[in-house]
C-alpha cells in the first residue's frame, strides 16, 4: 500500500503523518511530497527519516492513495493526473468540494456513497466537519430546518505563519503579518476572502458544504466566522431549528451515540468543551446544549474540535480507511 502525502512539510501534512502512524494505517511505502524548495528535506515516519520528493517523482511511483494538503491550485493541477493513474486522491483543499461529481465526505455520515469510480474525493472544511458531526444525528431523527452558526477559529487554521505571528506578538517581537491586525488580545471577524454578498468564503463553505454533505439543499444556513488568538481547535456557537420538537436530554443522547462525538455537558460542574481540551484529539466535543427559549423546535449548543485533526488530517485518513475496509481501493502494480 503506497501512500503519498502531498504537502508533507506543512502544518496539516505533518499531522497527516502523525495520524497515519497513530492509526496504524497499512502503509508499506510512504511518499512525502512538497514543493521544489522542500525536495530533499526529510520527514519522520515510524521512526525513519524519509526524503521529500517532487510531484513528478510521486506520480511516477503510482501511489494507491494520495492525501493532498497543498492548496487549491496544486490540487486542481495535480489531482487529475494522479487520478488518471488510478490513484485515489483525498483532497483537503477547497478545490473540488463543490464540484457536482466529486463526493464531499465525512465517513461517519456519508462514506457509503463512495465507489471505485471516485478517484478524487474532497475533504470538507474544518468548521463544517465538526458542525455536521454534531448535528447529523439530530437531522437524521428530526430533520433540520435552519442553522445559525458563529465560529471562533484557531490561528492554526491559517497555517504556520499565523501561529508565528501570534507567538511573536505575545513576545513583543516584529515579524511577518498574516492578518491585517494584531491577533493577540483580539478577535478578527474575517476568515478567508470577502465575497460580493458581504460574507467570507469561510462562511459560505459552512453554508454550501453542510447542504451537500447532508444531501439537504433545503436547509437554511447562515454563518459568521471569526479568527481568535487560540491554538488547539475551532469553537462554534450553533443554533439549530429542527422540523420537530426535541427535549434536551434526547438531543444529548442522540449526539452522544454518534461515533466520533463526545458530549461534555454538565454546567453544575463547569464541564463544557474548550480548545484547551480538544488539542491533539480526534473527537468532536459538544456541550452547553439547551433549548432556544425564543424559537420553537430550536436548540443552542457549543461545538469544539481540533481543526488540524478531525477538521483535516484525521478525516482524510478515515476516508482512506473507509476505502480499504470496503475494498474500494486495491493496491496498484509496482513500478519497476
Amino acid at each position: 500500500m503506497k501512500v503519498a502525502v502531498v504537502g508533507a512539510t506543512g502544518m496539516v501534512g505533518r499531522v497527516m503523518l502523525e495520524v497515519l502512524e497513530e492509526r496504524k494505517f497499512p502503509v508499506t511505502q510512504l511518499i512525502p511530497v512538497a514543493s521544489e524548495s522542500s525536495v530533499g528535506k526529510k520527514v519522520v515516519f515510524r521512526g525513519q527519516e524519509i526524503p521529500v520528493v517532487s510531484m513528478d517523482v510521486a506520480l511516477y511511483n503510482r501511489p494507491d492513495i494520495a492525501l493532498f494538503s497543498a492548496g487549491a491550485s496544486t490540487s486542481l493541477e495535480w489531482a487529475p493526473k494522479f487520478a488518471e493513474m488510478g490513484t485515489f486522491v483525498i483532497d483537503n483543499s477547497s478545490a473540488w468540494r463543490m464540484h457536482e461529481n466529486t463526493p464531499l465526505i465525512v465517513p461517519e455520515i456519508n462514506g457509503n456513497i463512495l465507489t471505485e469510480n471516485d478517484k478524487i474525493i474532497a475533504n470538507p472544511n474544518c468548521s463544517t466537519i465538526q458542525m455536521v458531526m454534531a448535528l447529523y444525528p439530530l437531522h437524521r431523527a428530526f430533520g433540520i430546518d435552519r442553522i445559525v452558526v458563529s465560529t471562533y477559529q484557531s490561528v492554526t487554521g491559517t497555517g504556520k505563519a499565523a501561529v508565528e505571528q501570534l507567538s511573536k506578538e505575545r513576545s513583543k517581537m516584529e515579524g511577518e503579518r498574516v492578518y491585517p491586525y494584531n491577533i493577540d488580545l483580539n478577535c478578527i471577524p474575517h476568515c478567508d476572502k470577502f465575497l460580493d454578498n458581504g460574507y467570507t468564503k469561510e462562511e459560505m463553505k459552512l453554508v454550501n458544504e453542510t447542504r451537500k454533505i447532508l444531501q439537504a439543499p433545503q436547509i437554511r444556513v447562515t454563518a459568521t466566522a471569526v479568527r481568535v488568538p487560540v491554538i488547539g481547535g475551532h469553537s462554534e456557537s450553533v443554533n439549530v431549528r429542527l422540523n420537530q420538537d426535541v427535549d434536551v436530554e434526547t438531543a444529548r443522547q442522540l449526539m452522544a451515540a454518534m461515533p466520533g462525538v463526545s458530549v461534555m455537558d454538565n454546567i453544575d460542574q463547569f464541564i463544557y468543551p474548550m480548545p484547551l481540551y480538544s488539542k491533539g484529539k480526534d473527537e468532536v466535543f459538544v456541550g452547553r446544549i439547551r433549548k432556544d427559549e425564543s424559537e420553537d423546535n430550536a436548540l443552542n449548543m457549543w461545538i469544539v474540535s481540533d481543526n488540524l485533526r478531525k477538521g483535516a488530517a484525521t478525516n482524510a485518513v478515515q476516508i482512506g480507511e473507509y476505502l480499504l475496509q470496503h475494498k474500494i481501493v486495491q493496491p496498484l502494480a509496482t513500478v519497476n
